[in-house]
């Protein structure tokens, strides 16, 4: 243990460099969200993911949205794992049939008044599964949709903005 103690010592610490934080899009885009949560949600906003059937594409880069470099956080807005505590549901992919009512009982157990956004090109549409007998195909076939946000999938600050334009409707 000391041995390796004393190379950590000696050789010192390697890493790169933090990238700086000077994105001007990320900026304004945080700031006008953080101005919106704070007066329409009284600083936080709540948003609960679920995956309805996608690739996990979407997925991916809505956690993205948690990493030091976008932290959303910072914003005011945190994800929650219960849709009791709710105040925004993303769903994303293209729901399928034995998601129904999984997500059906989630919108249900989210309190009023609550957002829904779809996520990606499947959650829009459907995307190339469409509706099948195993697809109920767009998020809007299942629940109510409030907002929509294209891409396949959509980068983090796509869906910020997203959430950004949502929450402005309200």
């Amino acid at each position: 243990m000391l041995r390796i103690l004393g190379k950590i010592q000696h050789i010192g610490i390697i890493t790169e460099p933090v990238p700086k934080l000077d994105e001007p899009a990320l900026s304004e885009v945080g700031v006008q969200l953080k101005a919106h949560i704070g007066e329409r949600f009284n600083g936080s906003l709540a948003i609960r993911e679920v995956d309805a059937g996608s690739c996990n594409g979407c997925e991916l880069e809505i956690q993205m949205l948690g990493n030091p470099y976008y932290s959303i956080e910072r914003f005011g807005v945190h994800f929650v794992a219960s849709p009791r505590f709710a105040d925004l549901l993303l769903v994303t992919g293209p729901v399928s049939r034995h998601m129904q009512a999984a997500l059906l009982s989630t919108y249900a157990a989210m309190p009023e008044p609550r957002l829904v956004i779809a996520v990606g090109h499947c959650g829009a549409d459907g995307g190339e599964f469409g509706t099948s007998y195993a697809s109920c195909g767009a998020v809007a076939n299942v629940i109510p949709v409030d907002a929509v946000i294209r891409g396949c999938p959509p980068t983090p600050l796509a869906l910020m903005r997203g959430i950004l334009e949502a929450i402005g409707q309200r």
